[in-house]
């Protein structure tokens, strides 16, 4: 049971990829008031202490530019940027205590980029240590980090793991040379073969792949053969994402053409195919674009119910205060978003004036959090129960009737259930519920196809 072309040609819409609602297009950054921010974060911290709280780390260095990357990079070949920009994060993170004025307990840690193994593996331990300084590891605690396969050293790999780390995720994208070359991503087979067998033998217990369809010069063969050559490496995970292709946000992105890459229906047929090959392997379509093998814990989650998303894709766990440190992070306290600056310069520059270097952000109301329950359920459980005399919901209910008639989502009394075929249109689904999409009309301005 696959999409057909007519589906596929109606729902190949632009479409947020709802990793928060509101999403960041339609945050209300000219009210927002960081000080309220700071006392929602505080709050919401105070009342699920037990949880813990999950940070990210935002490490901006690339020494050099892969044009598919729609991530906030900074290029450069010198390394003695890291110290400094080390004490930066460290520097921020002591504000971020300081306002929570309570004991700190860690559920998790995510270094993300970027490319967080261009740091030396000595300034990542500082790094670390730096950050858990004062503080309590929650018994279960998930430390990951993302890595280059051509970069990645077994001190790295060693370093990190004696601090906590168990999980790493391998940016592979594509292993055919040409498309290598159109995107500036180059590393081998050998190259990750290799990170694979270290993380092994030092004990690392989850490694995930990234992949991506929808890329320069991508056809059924060149996909096919990138998937054989990751499934016989067998990752715990497999990220499969698709190509978003916005170059009036990223212009590395002109380094190709729009007639280089596959669209519509030859895209969405990579999707199947990498779909069908991944899922024969015995891997568990988790949520969009995940998948993880029986007893990985994204899979446990998937089963248990407790799947998460947030700003850095699926989660095995809800923590309900994520604090993302240095340039371009974003923290979340559940009813409160706050963005960092963008650029390493203002970021040091605001720090040093002793404030917070946020620059925009997003209350949420009452109407909020209801909907971004809605899409949060949707995305993780694939259903959503609708709240009883919520203002919106027959709104919601006759956005979703059409995408009942094309056998995308069931309806069940209250409760909403996306179909096996549904699941290839997730981002249109969650678009029902996403009332400020709806009242807007710049979507195709913002974001990237749905396929």
């Amino acid at each position: 049971m696959e999409p057909n072309s007519s589906l596929i040609t109606k729902y190949n819409v632009a479409a947020p990829r709802y990793t928060s609602y509101p999403t960041v297009p339609f945050w209300e950054s000219d009210v927002f008031n960081p000080k309220e921010w700071i006392s929602r974060l505080k709050a919401t911290y105070t009342q699920s202490k037990n949880d813990g709280l999950s940070l990210y780390v935002h490490l901006p260095f690339c020494e050099n530019l892969c044009t598919y990357c729609g991530c906030n990079t900074r290029i450069t070949k010198n390394h003695g940027v890291e110290t400094h920009y080390i004490n930066y994060v460290l520097r921020e993170w002591e504000i971020y205590k300081a306002a929570i004025d309570e004991e700190i307990v860690i559920s998790e840690i995510h270094l993300g980029g970027g490319t967080p193994t261009f740091f030396e593996p000595a300034n990542l331990q500082r790094l670390i240590l730096g950050l858990l300084d004062d503080g309590i590891v929650k018994d279960g605690a998930s430390f990951s980090f993302e890595a280059h396969p051509a970069n990645t050293t077994k001190e790295h790999l060693q370093t990190l793991y004696h601090l906590g780390f168990r999980r790493l995720s391998l940016g592979i994208q594509d292993f055919d040379p040409h498309v290598q070359y159109l995107i500036n991503r180059r590393q081998t087979v050998g190259d990750v073969q290799r990170v694979m067998d270290e993380a092994r033998e030092i004990g690392y217990t989850s490694i995930n792949f990234d992949l991506i369809y929808g890329l320069p010069l991508q056809t059924q063969v060149t996909v096919r053969d990138t998937i054989e050559k990751a499934l016989r490496m067998s990752p715990d995970r497999i990220s499969f994402y698709s190509y978003a292709h916005v170059p009036w946000i990223k212009p590395g992105q002109r380094r190709f053409t729009e007639q280089d890459l596959p669209v519509g229906e030859e895209k969405l047929a990579l999707y199947i195919l990498g779909k069908q090959m991944i899922g024969r392997k015995g891997y568990l379509d988790v949520g969009m674009d995940h998948f993880a093998k029986p007893g990985d814990e994204l899979f446990k989650a998937a089963l248990s119910g407790s799947l998460h998303r947030n700003f850095m894709g699926y989660a095995d766990r809800y923590t309900p205060v994520l604090i993302g440190l240095g340039v371009s992070s974003i923290s979340d306290a559940w009813n409160g978003f706050a963005q960092n600056i963008k650029t390493v310069e203002d970021y040091y520059k605001v720090l040093d004036e002793g404030r917070l270097p946020v620059i925009k952000g997003h209350l949420l109301h009452e109407e909020d959090e209801v909907l971004r329950r809605y899409i949060l359920d949707m995305m993780c459980k694939g259903k959503v129960e609708l709240k009883a005399d919520f203002s919106i919901n027959d709104a919601i209910v006759g956005r979703l009737r059409p995408l009942e008639a094309d056998g995308l989502v069931e309806f069940n009394n209250d409760q909403i259930k996306v179909t096996r075929i549904g699941k290839s249109f997730l981002r249109n689904i969650c678009m029902a519920f996403d009332q400020r999409l709806q009242l807007s009309k710049e979507q195709k301005q913002v974001f990237s196809q749905a396929i």
